[in-house]
């Protein structure tokens, strides 16, 4: 199953070496890994997806909390949350594609961030499956070069 951690941790060099030490030395791959200061310039936040079943991740998540650094670890699929991500997908964009482009990224709510004659650089923010399907919507017209952020997240705000 697919899990999506954050972590508050001081904004000390070493720590995020760390923090990804812990999931290799376990034999665990990070899918995803995302890390900015907070609002606190001596606190980051770094989010991470991973897999694997329920009571391996609980056992990293326990294993985060004894690191010195760590602030605070919250398992994101236990709760509600808002993930993001951001793609920026340079594509063909001859005469003959150049409206179909422009069609499938206002569609998608995306924007274009760079134009030249043969192709534009599209910007995609919104979740994995959203980021997905661009791609695979622009991947016949002609693909040059992809650029993901891993993914953030960010718990709901509760109910009144």
């Amino acid at each position: 199953m697919k899990h999506t951690i954050s972590v508050l941790l001081q904004n000390k060099p070493g720590v995020l070496s760390r923090v990804t030490g812990l999931f290799s030395g376990r034999g665990f791959n990070i899918e995803s890994l995302s890390v900015a200061q907070t609002l606190e310039p001596e606190v980051s936040c770094l989010t991470l997806v991973t897999s694997g079943e329920d009571n391996i991740i609980e056992q990293i998540t326990k294993q985060l909390h004894k690191l010195i650094d760590v602030i605070k670890v919250t398992d994101m699929s236990e709760t509600e949350y808002v993930e993001r991500e951001m793609a920026i997908i340079r594509v063909k964009a001859e005469a003959g594609t150049r409206a179909e482009v422009l069609r499938v990224i206002d569609i998608f709510r995306g924007k274009v961030v760079d134009v030249s004659s043969k192709s534009y650089a599209v910007e995609i923010t919104g979740n994995a499956s959203k980021i997905n399907a661009v791609i695979d919507i622009l991947r016949p017209i002609g693909i040059q070069e992809i650029v993901k952020t891993g993914t953030i997240a960010m718990t709901r705000a509760k109910k009144a």
